[in-house]
């Protein structure tokens, strides 16, 4: 009985998953979803991403929260969010050729909504570092217009809302030693070493 159980379980998540992606490649089609947003499997645990019209706007670390990812993205972009695999076939592509060592430079368009003045530069200015490259937060607050800024830059650089895809896990201090990375020291350990830098 308790096979039967599950087999009826089964079938019910299935037409549960058909109907929710038939939902969301309608509400794509009719222009309804702002933001969609996809988890995608990586080495350092579940990726949630997310993305506008305008490109990559959030990749989020498995120890974020997903509600507050979530509510986050509604107040600050649009309530219009759902999840859509299909539109973000090409994030979920490049992140797994990258980790599987495939891909020196993503090829994404980021969406840098979520961020203002002095933060969009330094975040800018650290897209620029190449694969297997690091530079300093002196050098990144230079680039970003000001080389006094270096703990702005750093602030700045802690609150990437894309990491991996904007690399501020390349940006360390000027003697050498790690800095801080929103996503933990051994996730940015895991990144340089990826990359041939550790």
């Amino acid at each position: 009985m308790n096979d039967l159980r599950m087999l009826g379980q089964l079938d019910v998540d299935e037409a549960s998953a058909r109907a929710a992606a038939s939902v969301a490649r309608r509400a794509e089609r009719e222009g309804l979803v702002d933001v969609a947003f996809v988890t995608v499997p990586s080495p350092l645990g579940d990726l949630f991403v997310a993305a506008t019209r305008r490109g990559l706007v959030r990749l989020a670390y498995p120890d974020e929260s997903r509600e507050d990812t979530l509510q986050d993205l509604a107040a600050a972009v649009s309530p219009r969010i759902m999840e859509s695999p299909g539109r973000l076939d090409r994030v979920r592509r490049e992140l797994d050729q990258y980790f599987a060592g495939r891909r020196r430079r993503f090829e994404l368009a980021v969406d840098y909504g979520l961020t203002r003045g002095f933060t969009r530069k330094v975040l800018r200015a650290a897209a620029g570092i190449p694969f297997g490259s690091v530079s300093s937060y002196t050098e990144v607050a230079g680039r970003a217009g000001n080389p006094r800024a270096y703990r702005a830059a750093g602030n700045a650089l802690g609150s990437n809302p894309v990491p991996i895809v904007v690399p501020c896990h390349r940006v360390l201090h000027s003697g050498g030693g790690l800095g801080g990375y929103t996503g933990g020291l051994d996730r940015k350990r895991f990144l340089l070493s990826l990359e041939g830098v550790l």
